[in-house]
């Protein structure tokens, strides 16, 4: 599984380096992932909303990847770095609706899933997001859901900043069994949290 995390500047730390730690630790414990930093333009690395330097950051180049994660950061304000200011950009919603392709899934990370939505791949679709973004989710043509994961298929999302560990042993579990998500969880010395909902069920 190759998992490429789509980073810009203003991003939210945690929204980035949990599923990141989450992810990179599967090949420690015996899965086939790979999970590195890219971008949409050509810049090699970005800054956080906290002042992390990110980096190396990799070319954008989805159609090598089995996961493309968005996370979020920076709704609140078009004044500073983050995911208002890529919304006005454009560019990373222009990539991602560009990116779709069989085989290949979205994931997103808090208010990731609005730049998701700009891409227009969640009109219609259940989806999650910080709890105290869901009705501006619902705004934005998705149908929220009250879940800590939200499994639709090609498309994945979590809810808020420390959902990312959640959502990265998700997918581990996912294309690599629960067994190596347990192992990955108990390396992380995380429980995890909440409820993941599937299409017909939750698990």
């Amino acid at each position: 599984m190759r998992v490429d995390v789509l980073v810009f500047d203003g991003v939210d730390d945690l929204d980035v380096t949990g599923p990141f730690e989450t992810l990179s630790m599967a090949r420690r414990a015996g899965a086939d992932v790979s999970v590195r930093l890219v971008a949409e333009d050509e810049r090699t690395a970005v800054t956080t909303a906290g002042g992390l330097r990110l980096g190396p950051v990799s070319p954008w180049s989805p159609v090598v990847a089995d996961v493309v994660l968005v996370p979020g950061g920076g709704l609140a304000s078009s004044q500073r770095p983050g995911v208002a200011v890529e919304l006005g950009r454009g560019q990373i919603p222009a990539a991602l609706r560009e990116a779709v392709r069989p085989g290949l899934v979205l994931a997103s990370v808090c208010t990731g899933a609005f730049l998701l939505a700009a891409a227009g791949v969640l009109g219609g679709r259940k989806a999650t997001t910080h709890h105290m973004t869901m009705k501006a989710l619902a705004e934005a043509g998705a149908e929220p859901v009250d879940a800590r994961v939200v499994d639709d298929g090609d498309v994945v999302t979590a809810g808020g900043v420390t959902a990312g560990l959640d959502l990265g042993l998700w997918l581990l579990e996912r294309f690599h069994g629960p067994e190596i998500a347990a192992r990955v969880a108990r390396g992380l010395e995380y429980e995890r949290q909440g409820a993941v909902w599937l299409a017909g069920s939750v698990a």
